[in-house]
């Protein structure tokens, strides 16, 4: 080979280690926003079972207090 054919080789060489490079970085930002969204859905499910288990605890104590009404309303017309 000649020096224009090991430099050509270099040049290639050179070429295609940023172009992995390159695409390597991408991938790996690619991956960190993939893992923050994973991160803001867990965050979003955490939020929606709170509310959950607020909203049924909450219907809890209201049918709780009703059935007491009732029963009051019960023993009020025996009475």
């Amino acid at each position: 080979m000649d020096g224009l054919g090991i430099a050509t080789i270099g040049i290639i060489a050179g070429v295609i280690i940023c172009l992995a490079g390159i695409f390597t970085d991408a991938h790996t930002k690619k991956q960190k926003i993939n893992l923050k969204a994973i991160e803001k859905e867990v965050e979003l499910e955490k939020l929606r079972l709170q509310t959950y288990t607020m909203e049924t605890e909450k219907l809890r104590l209201e049918l709780e207090q009703s059935k007491v009404l009732l029963l009051e309303e019960k023993q009020n017309s025996t009475k």
